[in-house]
């Protein structure tokens, strides 16, 4: 029935509003919910949906800095070029993941969307956020703005960006690592790992919606739109609760949280 399509997607949409802007994995969340919650649909559709679904998270990122990422609604000549800069920063540190990606996309498909990957990153990643954010406790950040923040920084967090092709590690969470790993405050790594997220996001899901060939049935239509519109309002909040939080606080509890779910993946997949 299309209405509990509808229901799957708006909770799919809910997952990944979620999880894409919290350092815990979306893929991997999507991965390990799909096993549960499966939308009956062809499997091309789907491999199509859980990456423009993605997309409409990303939407919201554009909506909240809007004005901070257009130029030409800087006031002065030097924000103006901050903001180009901020750009250029960005394109710098999407160059080696969209390489990377685009050589071992299928490889990386054909290998390391399961469950055992899935809930091993999830673990050894929420080791890390715990053992990273203790080291800091006692270390002053030097890059505290964007002024800072330099085009090696950029590409050198755009590597790190490389580790989250593997389902579980998580976008956010590999390039939020890697700039705290540089000397990233964590709003100026936070926000980079959103910024770097338009371009990505936005020639992967160009690239599976030519795949797919744009010949959506009503039903398809309708599921998409369901999932993409919930995903867009869920990361509105999701993208706002990060930034209040992180002023206060730091990374280990998603770490701790990340290495519950891979334990509990582990058990129930080992014994299901």
């Amino acid at each position: 029935m299309l209405l509990i399509e509808i229901l799957k997607s708006i909770i799919l949409g809910i997952v990944q509003g979620i999880t894409e802007w919290l350092p815990i994995s979306s893929t991997g969340h999507m991965i390990l919910v799909d096993e549960f919650l499966v939308l009956d649909q062809s499997s091309q559709f789907k491999e199509m949906y859980f990456v423009v679904i993605q997309l409409a998270s990303v939407l919201a990122v554009i909506l909240l800095y809007f004005k901070r990422l257009n130029p030409f609604m800087q006031p002065t000549k030097e924000a103006k070029q901050r903001t180009w800069n901020i750009w250029i920063k960005v394109i710098v540190g999407v160059i080696p993941v969209g390489i990377i990606g685009l050589l071992f996309d299928d490889l990386v498909d054909s290998y390391f969307f399961n469950w055992q990957t899935v809930s091993i990153a999830l673990i050894v990643y929420g080791v890390a956020f715990i053992i990273i954010e203790r080291r800091n406790k006692a270390r002053t950040m030097p890059i505290k703005s964007w002024d800072d923040f330099s085009f090696m920084k950029a590409f050198q967090v755009g590597l790190f960006q490389i580790l989250s092709l593997i389902p579980g590690t998580s976008r956010s969470g590999s390039t939020i690592v890697g700039g705290i790993l540089l000397g990233t405050d964590r709003p100026i790594a936070a926000e980079f790992s959103f910024f770097m997220s338009i371009p990505v996001m936005l020639g992967a899901s160009l690239v599976k919606l030519f795949s797919f060939g744009f010949n959506f049935t009503p039903e398809e239509l309708i599921i998409l739109a369901v999932g993409c519109i919930t995903s867009f309002l869920v990361s509105i909040v999701a993208i706002k609760f990060l930034m209040n939080y992180i002023q206060n606080n730091d990374f280990s509890s998603f770490g701790w949280y990340r290495i519950v779910v891979g334990v509990l993946v582990i058990l129930y997949f080992s014994f299901a």
